[in-house]
């Protein structure tokens, strides 16, 4: 018999209990360490409103924001209630809902560095669990600049804040990047490593908690009709494109550090193509699920100096026309370096060096000030062998293309081909959609509402574990010193285009294109 502080305790088994029993977790406290900071208010404060508002989070559950800012409780309820009111999914809050998820809010004004502050939240912790009948869990969020995660996961360790016993937990949520380069991401996990251990540890990614990334799998594996042709002998190639309108925004100082390989590519679209490569796990639970995902990773190789020229190309956004609006190059945006050397775009040729995928091309890019938003996985399969249709004036069909939309009107299609009434054969592309609005007349969860619920249930799978995070930027460590070390070319594509003339040739050689979004 599984006890409740197995269940607490053991990722796998609160997967599997939680997938029969239900999905409501065990009273704890949630820190949220930024809780001043944009994450909070646009993502993290919205979605635990909405648990609240579904039920899905016990009376006795606590909230406490820390951040540097100088609040008093009610003024950070008051932060809390704007948040939900413009960046939640309702016009209006529930008086009766927002008033008992208000009494759980509570605020430290601290700095990340000062032991104090956690022995000041070790007493606050403590106080709350007697006064609400909490059973001492603790979940710790890091929304904070990255350089303040192993300072936070070690004072936390220091305040005796990161042990566990059987019948508690003590989970650290930590937002990417994890890392900057494989050096640093090593040393950043043997630093937070020393005190949660990798069970405690959760790396959100939140790309896995969109619906349509997770439907990703029960298309694969709860449809028989789809696993048998998911492979070489049968899909020609793979596309997977984040494509962004927007700019850096806000963000220049931080993006101008980071860039596109770093933002977007070693995490979110390693872990798309993970799921999409990977071969069906024995048992969906979270070590199931992570081993298949971070063998194919293994079978990437990873691209060096020898192999760059055909296997990735950067580009930067010089000004141009979004919407039929000017808008202005990179290096003119606020916070980024006139010299700038980072890509805002980056294409990829890559294989997956397995059985199941060996000489099938999977084809990457994301940029920046792009036509348009949209997310995407296309599956494009090899091409009818022989067509029967002697006599008529159908000489070829387009191949048949799956694709997973994942924002922003979440959902799938398929493309086939069909005769046209009439009195003779004549074929045209058609389409069979699946929209989730459409389907279940209902929105679709926000993202962070899934993973913080999952980490608070202990569930891990749709979390990066450390070896997956390690295996992407071993494919990328290289590329990275070498783009980091040679100038880019400048502001090489217009905003409102698709990116840079050499993105179109890396596909070409294979006798291939991108797909028009």
């Amino acid at each position: 018999m599984t006890s409740a502080a197995t269940v607490a305790n053991d990722p796998q088994t609160a997967f599997d209990l939680g997938a029969r029993l239900s999905r409501t977790p065990a009273p704890a406290s949630i820190v949220i360490f930024g809780a001043s900071g944009d994450l909070s208010h646009r993502k993290l404060m919205p979605a635990l409103y909405n648990l609240a508002l579904q039920q899905l989070l016990p009376s006795e559950m606590n909230i406490i924001g820390m951040s540097r800012s100088a609040w008093s409780d009610d003024q950070f309820r008051e932060e809390v209630r704007q948040a939900v009111a413009t960046h939640g999914a309702h016009d209006v809050l529930d008086a009766d809902i927002w008033d008992a998820f208000a009494r759980r809010l509570h605020y430290l004004s601290a700095s990340f560095d000062n032991p104090g502050a956690y022995n000041d939240l070790r007493g606050a912790l403590a106080h709350l669990n007697r006064s609400t009948g909490g059973l001492g869990n603790r979940l710790f969020y890091l929304a904070t600049a990255p350089e303040f995660f192993p300072v936070i996961a070690e004072q936390l360790g220091g305040a005796g804040l990161a042990s566990e016993d059987d019948d508690t937990f003590s989970r650290i949520v930590i937002e990417k990047p994890f890392g900057e380069n494989l050096a640093s991401a090593r040393t950043l996990n043997e630093r937070v490593g020393a005190v949660f251990g990798e069970r405690q540890t959760y790396r959100i990614d939140h790309y896995l908690g969109k619906e349509t990334v997770q439907n990703l799998l029960v298309l694969r594996f709860g449809n028989a009709i789809f696993e048998p042709i998911w492979n070489r002998r049968y899909v020609d190639h793979v596309q997977i494109t984040v494509a962004e309108d927007l700019g850096v925004e806000n963000r220049g100082g931080y993006y101008d550090q980071s860039g596109a390989l770093r933002d977007i590519v070693q995490n979110h679209i390693f872990q798309v193509l993970s799921l999409v490569a990977m071969e069906p796990p024995a048992r969906f639970d979270s070590r199931s699920v992570h081993d298949e995902k971070v063998k194919v990773l293994r079978a990437i190789p990873e691209i060096t100096a020898d192999n760059i020229h055909e296997s990735a190309v950067r580009g930067q956004y010089r000004a141009g026309f979004i919407a039929g609006q000017p808008v202005v190059g990179y290096r003119a945006e606020h916070g980024v370096a006139p010299d700038s050397n980072t890509e805002t775009f980056v294409a990829m040729r890559l294989t997956v060096d397995n059985w199941r995928w060996a000489g099938t091309p999977f084809y990457l890019r994301t940029g920046k000030r792009m036509p348009r938003r949209a997310t995407e996985v296309a599956i494009q399969f090899k091409p009818a062998p022989h067509l029967p249709f002697a006599h008529t004036v159908v000489e070829s069909t387009e191949p048949n293309l799956l694709i997973l939309r994942i924002q922003p009107d979440e959902g799938t299609s398929l493309r086939f081909s069909a005769k046209v009434p009439g009195p003779q054969v004549d074929i045209r592309n058609v389409s069979m959609d699946f929209q989730y609005g459409s389907s279940f007349l209902k929105p679709t969860a926000e993202a962070y509402e899934r993973l913080l619920l999952d980490a608070l249930l202990g569930d891990s799978t749709l979390f990066a574990r450390w070896d997956e995070v390690e295996r992407g930027w071993e494919i990328v460590d290289e590329l990275l010193h070498l783009w980091d070390s040679t100038p880019i070319a400048a502001s090489n594509y217009a905003a409102g285009t698709w990116g840079p003339t050499e993105a179109d040739a890396l596909i070409r050689r294979d006798g291939r294109e991108w797909r028009r979004l």
